[in-house]
């Protein structure tokens, strides 16, 4: 299983992960863990043969959401800023985030601009500030992109 995570080795203790099967989240226990770079090898209860295990290749897994570590500063989880107020420096209030499109190397932030999606991408360079209090996300989108859409 790839991670996509700051640091694989503050999972050492995980006892549980979500598994996708058929569209829904299933649970299963962890018996062991090992960590290669941003890599784990997962032993889960109760398969034990590679037949079993085949059925979990390419399947997306999850943690329990008490697990993930708190974020601070302008780093959040994508599920975190479903709702979140987009603020522009330049265009000012753009509307709420509906939600995050995970494409490669690529993601990008879906908002409802009244009843208008505007697509903005995630990098550390255009997010300016993100306040989870007010629940609003500053960002300095690129020059000439919400023109794009506004049209």
């Amino acid at each position: 299983m790839a991670l996509d995570v700051d640091e694989p080795q503050s999972y050492r203790e995980l006892e549980l992960v979500f598994v996708e099967m058929k569209k829904k989240l299933v649970p299963y226990f962890i018996e062991s863990i090992h960590f290669e770079k941003n890599k784990a090898n997962l032993k889960l209860e109760d398969i034990d043969t590679i037949e079993e295990a085949e059925r979990f290749v390419n399947s997306n897994i999850y943690l329990p959401l008490e697990l993930l570590p708190k974020l601070k500063g302008n780093k959040f989880y994508y599920h975190e800023i479903q709702g979140f107020k987009v603020i522009d420096e330049v265009h000012g209030e753009l509307g709420p985030v509906n939600r995050v499109i995970e494409l490669p190397n690529n993601p990008l932030i879906s908002i409802d601009h009244q009843g208008k999606e505007i697509l903005l991408p995630i990098a550390d360079d255009l997010i300016v500030k993100l306040d989870r209090k007010s629940r609003t996300l500053h960002v300095k989108a690129p020059e000439g992109l919400i023109d794009l859409y506004l049209q």
